[in-house]
């Protein structure tokens, strides 16, 4: 399993932070966007993210009613992956068709209450399948646990994209998170939360591993 930092700010400060302790032990990081309007926060935007020079691989993940006015700006800011959000208003395959003409990679975000059946007929068409183990817009929100069958219903199957998880991911769920089959976890207030991040970070790495 991979872990993947997930950042979550309205600060623009806060964002070059992360981003740099981000540096310190890993090439990828995820950007939470959110637009006050289909979550209820806001955080900050493609803009904002403009601003930070980094090396790192980025995936914008859009919390947004309107996805497809985002895709330009995060490609201009870095972002090489667009992660949006299968319940927002714009049509899902014109998204995905929008996202990879840009040259983006492309994933698909669904929240807890979207079954696998209203996606499935776009999975062939996407790089990463994101599942929210949360109500998506806040750092440390409750996990959810039964979203975890929607990973062990896709794990066993032959697939083209990569099962991710992102949501109230923690120390001591994350061992059950690896072995309902998801592949790459999502990771936000447990790595940045509190203490030092790295050290957060290794220790979820060191679990993972665990037989």
């Amino acid at each position: 399993m991979k872990i993947i930092p997930a950042i979550l700010t309205g600060d623009p400060k806060d964002l070059e932070l992360k981003i740099r302790q981000a540096e310190s032990f890993i090439d990828i990081a995820q950007i939470d966007i959110m637009d006050g309007k289909f979550v209820p926060s806001q955080s900050i935007t493609a803009a904002d993210l403009a601003k930070v020079k980094t090396k790192l691989f980025l995936e914008a993940h859009l919390m947004v009613e309107c996805p497809l006015l985002e895709i330009i700006p995060f490609k201009q800011a870095g972002a090489k992956r667009i992660i949006f959000h299968y319940e927002s208003k714009d049509n899902p395959a014109q998204v995905i068709k929008e996202i990879r003409k840009q040259g983006l990679e492309v994933g698909i975000a669904i929240n807890p209450e979207t079954t696998i059946e209203e996606v499935e007929p776009l999975l062939g068409k996407i790089a990463v399948l994101l599942l929210l183990s949360v109500n998506p817009g806040f750092y440390g929100s409750k996990f959810i646990p039964e979203v975890l069958d929607k990973s062990r219903l896709l794990a066993p199957k032959k697939r083209n994209y990569v099962i991710a998880l992102d949501g109230g991911i923690k120390l001591d769920n994350i061992l059950e998170i690896r072995n309902a089959g998801v592949e790459i976890a999502c990771v936000g207030s447990e790595i940045f939360g509190k203490g030092e991040p790295k050290n957060n970070y290794l220790d979820l790495l060191k679990k993972v591993k665990e037989i």
